[in-house]
């Protein structure tokens, strides 16, 4: 039977048709599941084998044959059925079959995505690959890895799960945990975890160790492996509100911070639309002629906009935009003395992620925090080039459809609708549009108590912090009992969202709403009505409303929904069109709200408008990205080969001989004629070394003298081979090439980011800045392997002197502080180029080599 139904897909076939075709499978698979359940667990767990030796055995074992599916599917399906006692239905067989597939899998709140997720999984272990889990905080990664780990495990599958606090744990269910999701953990380190059939955690770990992998010195530093498969848990928040932000492995710059403190004080002494105008919608601040005159005033300077007062400009333009742009419980939380942002799309706090170009610091003075330093980029990568690394990607969340075309076209993942298992029973009322926020929020109080007094447990959707704090102060003057979900009480986001939907519960969530935990309804409350959901303003996005009101109507519970949205409402101010405005003042008095499928609709397309513009933003950053991206694949494919050991030899010569032809081109060729600095460059590339052995060219003929300076090398290499054995020197090698690559590779991710942050000014000049940004960046990437000859070159046969230093007395009494944790700094020689790390994993070389 084909299960090829992307190319149905595309061939016209319509979602239900495809969905019909997967009938079949569904019918096999019960069949075969039911022949299973006489199977002992050991028999089972040998019938699990026997189908991946047959899978290994296959002409295509990247994956698993169409004719081998439906067995697998029922094996996991009659291996969670003993353990858990749930039996999958055929919509969840369906929404595994999209994610083997590599789809989304567009599925309802309460589908029971994390049992789908767990038949995916196991399907592809078969493939004899690792697969990974991602999903959105360290609470589900723990509570996901152990959900379905019985069925796993009674199937001989290792499961491993990484933590943001760089701990990593494995499944056992002999373990014994008192701490809470820890239960059946044990703590391993992160090769470990990696080296399991499935690995659960979040994407942004995930992300970040194949940034830490790249970093490495050596190959056993690195803990990741190869990127096969994964599924990404609510696969819009991931793959699109996160893709906003690329992840960032930065260090600490010399910049002076004291200078932020200093313009968020002149910020106060600048008046809005006086000195300087606000583009909300493109979150820009642009100064005014007065606005210019005022600054250059308060810093006694004549050109705000010349050259040596360029940094001036960044501070400036930071300052305005954290004190008028950016708002507290809004766009960020103040913890413990940090600024920690907060997603404006889920909600969440996004804790270690911090915002570029001076903006965060900007913040920092902004609250009177301690201003942290700005940072240099070590490694950096988007969501959206991270997870194209996987060579097969799917996901599953509740709301895909509206984001389908950037799906396709970021990821090349089609959408695939489940349908619910059960008929959805909720019921979703029109918008009420009122004139201004006071009265919209009059409104929602009254929903809230008319509904409290009922005893339906009421579930509030608010935009902000702030928001949903002012909410809640409203419900206390009422003396209505509630709880507030927001980012301030992440920690018990699973705790209080699964309390929602009991008797009177009332609780009040921004755009988090305990994603990934079910609201079961408690005793009574469907024959009330069930859960009521109530939205206090329509967000940017459309699936975010959708999200909203999906966390009621579960598993065909009855339900109900309604929106509150105001004129004042800041969707509405920026993107709703001008018509609106007008009939809501001819139509509307105060306190009077109207109901119409036309407002709704009207405000439906202001938010596809949003949405558009959004994705414009995030298909321009990842045109921008691919550019780097393709200069970073070079780079982490060159220092994968050398901590291999694959091509050490071989690139060092390529790059000793290349240095030599660049000096040749420099000072052998006609016109330029200059043999001594020919001479004098050699001697650089040698320390000096038996360049006086080259013989000036005759005739000019510079063939002989080039083809002279690559034997000398060749010969002092060898040289080195017989001082020091090949091993040390080989892996003398290893380490300049990789500390060469590494920090040739910060200057020019530095330099990009310089190029990117001014490109826009292209523009002005007729010129399109993407055009010049990949010009100018294939101009700089020539200049950074070039840079990276010319160290290597230069400190390979240099590598004696490290090595001398090391033999010497003095050298083996610095050998010996350096492993008691001490360092004598005065004494360092500047030719030793590698760092203490370095240097001690070389000496434990050498150590290991005279033993």
């Amino acid at each position: 039977m084909a299960l090829n139904f992307v190319k149905k897909l595309f061939s016209g076939d319509s979602n239900e048709r495809v969905l019909r075709e997967m009938d079949e499978l569904t019918t096999n698979v019960r069949t075969l599941a039911s022949q299973l359940s006489e199977l002992s667990d050991k028999e089972l767990a040998a019938k699990s084998n026997a189908l991946k030796l047959d899978i290994s055995q296959s002409e295509n074992n990247e994956s698993v044959p169409d004719s081998m599916l439906p067995e697998a599917l029922a094996i996991i399906r009659e291996a969670v059925n003993r353990t858990t006692g749930e039996l999958a239905y055929d919509v969840q067989l369906k929404g595994a079959v999209a994610l083997i597939n590599g789809q989304i899998a567009e599925m309802r709140t309460g589908e029971g995505k994390t049992l789908v997720a767990t038949l995916a999984l196991y399907v592809h272990t078969l493939t004899g690959n690792s697969a990974h889990s991602i999903t959105v905080n360290d609470y589900l990664a723990r509570r996901d890895s152990q959900w379905y780990a019985p069925a796993l495990d009674l199937l001989g599958l290792k499961i491993g799960v990484i933590q943001s606090d760089r701990t990593a744990w494995r499944y056992s269910s002999g373990a014994v945990s008192e701490k809470s999701t820890f239960e059946h953990l044990i703590e391993v380190s992160r090769a470990e975890a990696y080296e399991s059939d499935i690995v659960y955690g979040t994407n942004n770990e995930f992300g970040f160790d194949y940034l830490r992998d790249n970093m490495a010195t050596s190959a056993e530093e690195r803990s990741q492996g190869l990127l096969s498969f994964a599924i990404v848990d609510e696969a819009d928040s991931i793959l699109i509100d996160e893709a906003r932000t690329p992840l960032i492995i930065s260090g600490t710059a010399q910049d002076d911070v004291s200078l932020y403190a200093k313009f968020s004080k002149i910020v106060p002494l600048l008046a809005q639309e006086v000195h300087f105008s606000v583009d909300l919608k493109n979150k820009s601040i642009t100064l005014t002629e007065e606005g210019i005159e005022r600054l250059e005033t308060i810093l006694g300077v004549n050109n705000i906009y010349a050259p040596e007062n360029f940094r001036l400009t960044r501070y400036l333009e930071s300052a305005l935009k954290a004190h008028v742009i950016y708002q507290k419980d809004k766009d960020y939380v103040v913890s413990d003395g940090q600024i920690i942002i907060v997603d404006d799309f889920t909600g969440r706090l996004m804790e270690g992620r911090r915002w570029s170009d001076g903006l965060h610091q900007a913040v920092e003075a902004k609250e009177r925090v301690n201003v942290q330093q700005e940072s240099v980029t070590y490694a950096t990568i988007t969501i959206q080039n991270y997870f194209r690394l996987y060579k097969k990607l799917s996901g599953m969340t509740g709301t895909a459809v509206t984001e389908a075309e950037e799906f396709n076209e970021i990821y090349k993942l089609d959408v695939l609708v489940i349908p619910t298992n059960k008929p959805v029973a909720r019921d979703d009322s029109p918008d009420l549009v009122f004139r201004n926020q006071e009265d919209k929020w009059e409104a929602v109080l009254s929903e809230i108590e008319e509904k409290h007094r009922t005893g339906r447990p009421v579930l509030v959707g608010t935009i902000s912090i702030e928001s949903s704090e002012g909410l809640s102060d409203r419900l206390r003057k009422l003396q209505i009992n509630h709880q507030v979900l927001n980012a301030k009480q992440h920690e018990r986001e699973a705790q209080i969202i699964e309390a929602a939907g009991q008797n009177g519960a009332v609780t009040i969530a921004t755009n988090m709403a305990g994603r990934g935990t079910d609201i079961k309804l408690g005793d009574g409350v469907k024959e009330l009505g069930g859960l009521h959901v109530i939205g206090t303003e329509r967000h940017e996005a459309r699936r975010i409303d959708n999200q909203l009101r999906g966390r009621c109507g579960r598993q065909g519970d009855p339900g109900s929904t309604r929106f509150f949205v105001s004129f004042e409402d800041e969707m509405v101010k920026r993107f709703a069109p001008d018509w609106l405005s007008a009939m809501i003042d001819r139509l509307v008095d105060d306190g009077q709200p109207l109901e119409s499928k036309q407002l709704t609709g009207a405000i439906g397309q202001a938010q596809q408008k949003v949405e558009s513009y959004n994705f414009d933003i995030r298909k321009h950053l990842v045109k921008y990205d691919d550019v780097t991206n393709a200069q970073r694949a070079v780079v982490y494919e060159q220092r994968n080969l050398i901590l291999t050991g694959e091509t050490i030899e071989e690139t060092i010569r390529e790059m000793v001989d290349g240095e030599i032809e660049v000096l040749a081109s420099q000072y052998l060729s006609s016109p330029g004629y200059d043999f001594e600095s020919f001479r004098n460059g050699i001697e650089q590339v040698t320390g000096g070394l038996a360049s006086n052995e080259l013989i000036e060219p005759n005739n000019q003929d510079q063939n002989a003298t080039i083809n002279e300076a690559k034997d000398i090398i060749e010969r002092e290499l060898a040289n080195l081979d017989q001082e020091f054995g090949p091993e040390l020197r080989k892996r003398v090698g290893e380490l300049i090439l990789i500390t060469s690559i590494d920090s040739t590779w910060v200057e020019h991710l530095t330099a990009l980011n310089d190029l990117r942050q001014g490109i826009g000014l292209r523009a002005y000049a007729q010129t399109d800045p993407l055009v010049a940004y990949q010009r100018e960046a294939h101009d700089m990437w020539q200049q950074y392997r070039a840079r990276v000859q010319n160290t290597v070159a230069r400190q390979i046969i240099r590598a004696r002197l490290v090595l001398n230093d090391m033999d010497s007395p003095g050298g083996r009494n610095k050998r010996d502080q350096i492993d008691e944790g001490h360092s004598d700094e005065n004494n360092r020689s500047s030719d030793q180029m590698l760092t203490r790390a370095e240097r001690r994993r070389l000496q434990r070389l050498e150590k290991k080599q005279k033993r």
